[in-house]
């Protein structure tokens, strides 16, 4: 049982609905990001995607695809993220990290080096965008070997015929994307989820998380009335680019976390 796996668990014998934060490794500094990722668990976050700065981010939108410019200019790096978790995990061995980003940082590293840093590192789970299920033996089952959950996304136009194709080698949880689009580009409707997450629940038998467009404490605690968890990204990451002080961007996210524990 992963990290991911105990969590929500756990939070299944409370009752209780997960909330999910996303930071982007590296933005605007190394030692700022570790800084509010290390009080993001105080702030009621209950699992950390931590983001891969990469080059070409295509699924992400502006505000995500310039902390990533920012981070990287900074001199990010796949190995420096890695040891950005690593740092985390020193004084925190229990709340998950998800990787998320694209795979050339991964190739170009080599799959099986980059599966033993990251185990080494803390990292308890995986999302690579631009991985999709035809290509599961790249990277997804030799993650899934080393003990590391590789999660999915699904989203509005995957229908019926394939769904199952998209779910057969997910584990964690299932990342639903309320949105087709960007990052950061419209805004979530709760009515549009709880079919939808119905759906992939029955054909993956996970929990699902909702994401894309949460950006208030009221859009966060409606999405996770209908879903088994949401996850914020860039509303958060526009504090930090907006320069916000580590403490108001961690009272900005305990605001969009006991949102979604009220749900």
């Amino acid at each position: 049982m992963t990290r991911i796996d105990a969590k929500f668990a756990d939070l299944k014998a409370q009752g209780k609905k997960a909330f999910v934060s996303y930071i982007m490794a590296g933005d605007p500094d190394m030692e700022t990001s570790l800084e509010i990722m290390r009080g993001l668990p105080a702030a009621g976050v209950d699992v950390i995607e931590l983001g891969l700065p990469f080059t070409d981010p295509m699924a992400d939108g502006p505000t995500i695809q310039l902390a990533g410019q920012r981070a990287l200019e900074g001199g990010m790096t796949l190995l420096k993220t890695l040891e950005m978790a690593a740092a985390f995990r020193k004084d925190d061995d229990t709340t998950p990290i998800v990787l998320m980003g694209y795979y050339n940082p991964i190739y170009s590293m080599g799959v099986e080096t980059f599966l033993k840093a990251a185990k080494e590192a803390g990292i308890d789970g995986l999302i690579i965008v631009d991985l999709p299920p035809e290509e599961d033996s790249e990277l997804c089952l030799p993650a899934q070997e080393a003990g590391l959950n590789f999660i999915r996304l699904a989203t509005p136009t995957t229908d019926d015929n394939r769904l199952p194709r998209v779910v057969q080698n997910t584990s964690g949880f299932v990342y639903y994307v309320l949105i087709t689009g960007i990052t950061g580009s419209a805004e979530a409707d709760a009515g549009d989820v709880a079919p939808e997450v119905v759906r992939i629940r029955d054909a993956s038998g996970l929990p699902v998380i909702v994401g894309f467009g949460v950006n208030t404490p009221a859009k966060s605690q409606a999405i996770a009335e209908v879903a088994d968890g949401v996850v914020v990204g860039s509303a958060i990451v526009a504090r930090i680019a907006a320069g916000d002080s580590v403490a108001d961007v961690l009272g900005f996210v305990k605001s969009l976390a006991d949102g979604a524990h009220a749900a």
